[in-house]
């Protein structure tokens, strides 16, 4: 987990964020369960997208993070998930060449904010590592943004159990539990993180 002490006191005290969308720009999918040509995979990123917006009580991100405005562009990510091929995405198994670690996931994700516009100081997207069909388990990191100096705030990884009928229902189900799960404990827990570093 990578979390900047200073900054993310800085947006808590801040009532509103922008929220970029779900990026796949560098997941990978086991061949299990993703036969999909190209065009139906991404049908399925602009759905799994669509889901947090078009049903905002089951995907609260104010809840989850906090903030009552909440602004939405999904143009950056929309524009990543497009570049994504399917050869590139499936492979046979997960292996350790797929798993990232803080601090290549922070130098990611701040050497391409230089396209990224937002009119919000806070910026916040998912970030997708893998969705796994043989363990049943979807990798996302979570990853909060200061626009005003393009750095991350805080990337944390974790990984979630898909579930419920049809594809997009079952691995969207990954995006609901990883909501529930910073709206009742993982956002205590980083404010607490950073009361005690500052203290």
């Amino acid at each position: 987990m990578y979390l900047n002490s200073e900054l993310f006191k800085d947006f808590l005290n801040h009532r509103e964020i922008t929220w970029l969308g779900v990026d796949f720009s560098k997941a990978k999918f086991t061949r299990s369960g993703f036969s999909l040509p190209q065009d139906a995979l991404q049908r399925y990123f602009i759905d799994w997208n669509t889901l947090i917006i078009t049903d905002q009580k089951k995907y609260d991100v104010r809840m989850s993070f906090r903030k009552p405005i909440m602004q939405y562009d999904l143009s950056w990510v929309t524009k990543r998930n497009k570049s994504v091929k399917v050869n590139n995405l499936l492979c046979d198994f997960i292996t350790v060449n797929a798993v990232y670690s803080d601090e290549e996931m922070v130098a990611h994700v701040e050497s391409s904010l230089e396209n990224v516009s937002c009119d919000s100081t806070y910026a916040l997207f998912y970030l997708v590592e893998s969705f796994d069909d043989h363990t049943k388990l979807g990798t996302v990191w979570v990853i909060i943004l200061n626009m005003e100096v393009k750095r991350v705030v805080l990337c944390e990884k974790f990984m979630k159990s898909p579930g419920g009928f049809n594809l997009r229902n079952y691995w969207g189900r990954v995006f609901y539990n990883l909501f529930f799960d910073i709206q009742k404990y993982a956002y205590l827990r980083w404010e607490n993180m950073v009361r005690t570093e500052l203290s």
